[in-house]
C-alpha cells in the first residue's frame, strides 16, 4: 500500500497488555490478527501481561472457546510479561484497563529514571478502549466471572480493533457499508 506521495505506507506494530496475559490481551491479539491478517501495514502483533503470574501458559480455556465460537480457531500463544524492550519494539502498547495503563506508565518512568535505553522508545502507551467510541472505556477482567464476561470482552475487542484501524490507518469497516 502506498501513500498519496507514492511512498510505501509505514508499517505499525501493536502490543496488547492486560494483567496475566491469558484472557483479555490474548483475546485482543487474536481478534486484531483475524481482522488484519492480510493488511500489509501491520508488521507485528503480540500480547503480554504486567504480571508474571502465568508465564508460558496457554490462554484461558474460556478465551479460546469464545474465540472459536466466533470463528477464530487457529490462535496459539504462551503468556509472557511485558519487557522494557516492548516500548522500543512496538508502535502502540495498548492497555486493557486503567490499572494496566498506570502499570505500563510506571514501568516506563522507572526504567527511564534508571537510564534504560529502551524506556522511552517509540511505543505510544494508550488505553485500548479509547478506540471504541467512548473515551476511557475499559475491558473488565472476565477471569473470575461467568462465561458472558468473555463474550462481552470479545465484542469490545472487535469494536476497539475496528476503531483503531479507522483512526490509525484510516480504514473503513466493510461490514458497516
Amino acid at each position: 500500500m502506498a501513500t498519496s506521495s507514492g511512498l510505501p505506507s509505514p508499517q505499525i506494530s501493536v502490543l496488547f497488555v492486560c494483567l496475566g496475559n491469558i484472557c483479555r490481551s490474548t483475546m485482543a491479539e487474536a481478534v486484531f490478527r483475524s481482522l488484519t491478517h492480510s493488511n500489509p501495514q501491520i508488521s507485528r502483533v503480540d500480547s503480554a501481561g504486567t504480571g508474571g503470574y502465568h508465564i508460558g501458559s496457554a490462554p484461558d480455556p474460556r478465551t479460546m472457546a469464545t474465540l472459536e465460537e466466533n470463528g477464530i480457531g487457529d490462535y496459539e500463544h504462551g503468556a509472557r510479561k511485558v519487557q522494557l524492550s516492548d516500548f522500543k519494539d512496538f508502535d502502540y502498547v495498548l492497555a486493557m484497563d486503567g490499572d494496566n495503563l498506570r502499570d505500563l506508565q510506571r514501568l516506563r518512568l522507572r526504567a527511564a529514571s534508571k537510564g534504560a535505553d529502551d524506556a522511552e522508545g517509540k511505543g505510544r502507551v494508550m488505553l485500548f478502549g479509547d478506540f471504541g467510541g467512548r473515551k476511557g472505556e475499559e475491558v473488565d477482567d472476565p477471569y473470575y466471572g461467568a462465561n458472558d464476561g468473555f463474550e462481552i470482552a470479545y465484542e469490545q475487542m472487535v469494536r476497539f480493533s475496528k476503531g483503531f484501524l479507522r483512526e490509525v490507518l484510516g480504514e473503513t469497516d466493510k461490514s458497516d457499508t
